[in-house]
């Protein structure tokens, strides 16, 4: 079964989709958030509603967030994307990661479940990784996990490997995120280039002490998988318990072609992640 509805946030309505489970459900929940490069995207999309759909076969209630989006960033990395959300307001960073967080709190104390995880993929990712930071600094209570799928938390792409970066560049431009592109992206979402700086805005670099057990999927062919496997290299030294997957033969966005077997396999990871009693670890204490 699936819930339209809108709660108060931060910045006026913020639209939620919740997927329920038809059979027999377990206590987790998740909050999920697609991605879209800040810009773009929209809870119809397969990131958003089939991986919501496959998880809720799994017995998970998923809440899936229509958080605000920033205007479409200048240059032709970006030209035959495109973007609806309105532009009424430009929606920089913070707004997104704002309601990201106020989604949160309202699903772990408003809905039934009584485990709940955050997460997202690509700027989704990101958002979710942010407004975990952003709980942990208030106090908690936090997420008992965090789920992010090729996530983009850094302000500056990280150095690639030799191994990745000859599968880069074996992809057509319209495929791949090369830092100037990463830059762009980032800086059209914070819109201040100082915020490039702010850990909500991009916790990677940052104190990731603290955070839930964080499972990281990336894709093979993807120029953002250097920002997912530092992620979870910061993460192992922030103390946090952390996965780190590699999906064969994937390109960036590989969750919106449902289709194909990789997308399968992504998201039955992730569900046996999330339900298993035994691999998830447990929340550290803060450095």
């Amino acid at each position: 079964m699936i819930e339209e509805r809108g709660i108060d946030g931060p910045h006026g309505t913020i639209p939620l989709r919740i997927y329920l489970p038809d059979g027999e459900s377990s206590d987790l929940g998740l909050v999920w958030c697609h991605g879209g490069a800040f810009f773009a995207g929209d809870l119809d999309m397969p990131e958003n509603d089939w991986v919501a759909r496959r998880l809720a076969q799994r017995g998970i209630r998923v809440v899936t967030v229509d958080y605000r989006r920033v205007p479409k960033p200048e240059g032709p990395r970006w030209k035959d994307l495109a973007a609806d959300n309105d532009l009424e307001r430009p929606n920089h960073f913070p707004v997104a990661s704002e309601e990201v967080t106020a989604a949160w709190v309202w699903a772990s104390n408003h809905d039934t479940a009584r485990s709940w995880a955050l997460g997202g993929a690509s700027a989704g990712a990101n958002l979710a990784a942010g407004a975990t930071l952003r709980l942990r600094d208030r106090g908690g209570p936090v997420p008992r996990a965090l789920l992010l799928a090729y996530p983009v938390v850094h302000a500056e792409l990280p150095p690639l490997s030799a191994e990745l970066r000859a599968k880069a560049e074996a992809l057509p431009d319209e495929a791949a995120f090369w830092p100037d592109s990463v830059r762009s992206m980032n800086l059209n979402y914070v819109e201040d280039p100082a915020l490039l700086k702010q850990p909500y805005a991009f916790p990677g670099g940052h104190d990731l002490s603290g955070l839930p057990p964080t499972f990281i999927i990336n894709c093979d062919h993807d120029t953002l998988r250097a920002s997912g496997e530092q992620f979870g290299a910061e993460l192992l030294a922030g103390g946090v318990d952390v996965t780190v997957i590699r999906e064969p033969d994937t390109v960036h966005g590989h969750l919106n072609t449902p289709d194909v077997p990789q997308a399968q396999a992504s998201i039955t990871r992730m569900a046996d992640w999330l339900t298993s009693t035994t691999l998830l670890g447990s929340a550290h204490e803060r450095n």
